[in-house]
Formats: C-alpha cells, structure tokens, sequence
C-alpha cells in the first residue's frame, strides 16, 4: 500500500462530495468528468479502500480521513499565504471580503470605500455568502475576511484555527404591515400575537412565534417560508401577509409599508463579528479594512 498521493487528489475529492457530484465537481474544477473518476479511483487504488460512496455521493470512513487532512493542508496554506502578505506589507494586493446579504448592504459599502481611498491599488473582491459557507471558505484560502454572526441565545464559536472579533449587536426587530391593529404600539411580545400570523424566519431559532398567544396554528392561514433571505421575509410582510422577526441592519431602508417595532419578552440579539484565519501576520490592507468596519458599524 503506498500512502503517497497528490494533493491535487485530495482537492478533486473534497469537491466531490461538497457538490455531490462527479458532474459539478468537474465544472468546478476545469476537468472532464473521466478525469474526476480516475483521480478518485487512483486515490482509492492508493489508500486500498473505497473513499467515496457513488449514489447519493458521500465520503467513506477512509474518504473523511483525507477530506481531514484535506482541511489542514489548505489552511496550512492559506495561513502561509497570509503570513507572507502580511510581511510584505505593501499597498497593492487584492482583499477579498465575505459577507452576508444585510451586512453586505450595509456596513459593507462604506468600509470598502474607505479602504479603495487608502489603498488605491488594492483589488477588492466581495463575496455574498450564506452563513454555513463561510468558514470553510476561510480555510480554503478564498476569502481573506468574513462578516459572521450569530445569536445571543443560540452562540457559535469559530471553529479552531479561525478568530473572531465582535463588531456590532444588532437587535431582533418585529415587523409589521403598515395597517395592523398592533402597528401603533411602542413594542411588541411575540405573545400578543396568535400563531397562524408569523413568516418564520432563520432569526426564531428559540421557537418563539410557533409558542405565540394561542399556542397553535390558529386559523391554519400561517405562511411557512422556506429560504434564508431575510429580504424575502420583509417582502412578505410589506405585501401583507403576515408578521416576522427580522434583524434590525436589514431594516435600515424599510418600506413605507411597514412597521418596525421593539421587541419585549424577551430582547433577542444576533452578535457580528469579523472572522479571519488565526495567522501571527495579518496584512495591512486587512487591517485596515477591520477598522473601516467597525467606523461604519459606529455611523449606523
């Protein structure tokens, strides 16, 4: 058995099974689909196990063992590629930034334009991601900064490897179509309204609105939405159709119709923060993009 593989093998193989296909690996990669097997099959020939189950595609026991070690030598690099900027530390470059969708409509735009001001000849490339993406974009060496959060009641910590610096609180808000009866009301409990009059979203991850006033679905008229884009969730609302919890950075430019109010009984809070790899140099282009952050974080 010989245990000398490329690592170019090991990159085919993580691609695989974060796709779930040979096919989307393949486009990923810029190889043909043939190509994609026989690198697996080679992988497989020299571990002397199978590393990936075919339908639906998965990593074997063996298989996880490489994506592992997969991980560590792509943070390894990433980490060396960031220590090395950081000691040249000149003005050119390229930062690339990762966010999600309201910190990107947000805090986002006036930060990189402090940053393109002092660093003129610096590339900057930002990524609009989901929350799950983001650490293992980190690692991987394809984003050199996030924006992260998380809830007060239900914290995550950065994986190991990776560190986070808080930037904001950002209170949980409810929102309501302009002519409800509560719309004149200082501040809301999810208690003073009946079940069936909630758009879930990602943010009740406490269950609060399915243990509203009546304890059920009500009339049976409640809209269950399926996705993670808080825009669409305020869409929702603004057409009427019920009632949500949505962060407050998302509401900066709300519609005229509709009505934001505090909410009581209890105060939710996502938490953002900056995250990057856990390098002894950091560059100063991304230094300096950390504090632009935090300025408009401080203007909100």
């Amino acid at each position: 058995m010989s245990w000398l593989f490329d690592p170019r093998h090991l990159l085919t193989l993580a691609a695989v099974v974060r796709l779930g296909s040979f096919a989307a690996a393949a486009e990923e990669l810029g190889y043909t689909q043939s190509a994609v097997s026989q690198q697996v099959a080679e992988l497989e020939r020299r571990v002397g196990a199978r590393v990936v189950v075919r339908r639906p595609v998965r990593a074997t026991e063996a298989g996880q063992v490489l994506l592992d070690a997969e991980a560590a030598i792509s943070a390894s690099m990433s980490r060396a590629a960031t220590e090395l900027a950081a000691l040249a530390e000149g003005t050119g470059g390229e930062v690339r930034l990762g966010a999600f969708i309201s910190a990107a409509a947000s805090i986002v735009p006036p930060a990189l334009a402090r940053l393109r001001a002092s660093h003129p000849a610096v590339h900057i490339t930002l990524r609009e991601l989901e929350q799950r993406d983001t650490h293992a974009l980190l690692f991987r060496g394809e984003i050199d900064l996030a924006i992260t959060f998380d809830y007060e009641h239900a914290p995550e910590s950065a994986p190991a490897g990776l560190v986070q610096e808080h930037l904001m609180d950002d209170p949980i808000l409810i929102v309501l179509p302009v002519g409800h009866p509560l719309a004149g009301a200082d501040s809301v409990a999810p208690a003073d309204l009946p079940s069936d009059a909630w758009i879930n979203t990602e943010v009740d991850v406490a269950g609060l609105t399915a243990s509203a006033a009546d304890g059920d679905r009500g009339s049976g008229h409640r809209l269950d939405f399926d996705g993670t884009d808080f825009r669409t969730a305020l869409n929702l609302v603004a057409a009427g159709l019920g009632v949500a919890l949505l962060p407050r950075l998302l509401l900066l430019d709300a519609p005229p119709s509709v009505v934001v109010l505090p909410m009581r009984q209890p105060e939710l809070l996502r938490r953002l923060y900056t995250c990057r790899l856990d390098t002894t140099g950091v560059s100063a282009s991304i230094r300096r993009l950390e504090v632009y952050l935090r300025e408009a974080v401080a203007e909100l």
